[in-house]
């Protein structure tokens, strides 16, 4: 398998300052790996709410994480700020592919990058569910060009 190279800052739409917090770091003096996985929940779900296609309360169709993955490339630590990029890879009936790469702030190359993939289901049901139109909007703004 060829080892994956780390993104750079410009092939992502979207970027959220995502501030660190001492408890990120683990006992080796960087950030724990687990916490990468809440910074893309964050990015994700920060551009959802902010553009009026997420109620996390109330709304009728909430998306489901069915696959997720991460590639490390260096290290970050408390109190690095974080820049998380973000794009949509794959936009389809029912899912949609987030794409995440987290970039010390002022640095061009990823220290970490993975994805999300998203099936959005009827909250009560849990079924799939087809990506409203006000939603598939919104992400059709964080689309790679084809």
């Amino acid at each position: 398998m060829a080892k994956q190279e780390p993104g750079e800052r410009d092939g992502y739409r979207h970027f959220l300052t995502i501030t660190t917090r001492w408890m990120d770091n683990d006992i080796y003096g960087h950030i724990n790996n687990v916490q990468y996985y809440s910074y893309f929940d964050t990015v994700i779900n920060r551009f959802l709410i902010e553009h009026g296609v997420l109620d996390i309360h109330a709304g009728e169709v909430i998306g489901l994480a069915v696959e997720s993955h991460c590639n490390y490339f260096s290290s970050a630590a408390f109190p690095d700020d974080i820049e998380a990029g973000l794009r949509v890879a794959h936009l389809g009936r029912s899912s949609v592919r987030y794409e995440v790469g987290l970039f010390i702030q002022g640095r061009d190359s990823a220290v970490a990058q993975g994805h999300f993939v998203h099936v959005y289901v009827d909250r009560q049901g849990g079924q799939p569910v087809g990506i409203p139109e006000n939603l598939r909007s919104a992400l059709s703004i964080l689309l790679e060009p084809a």
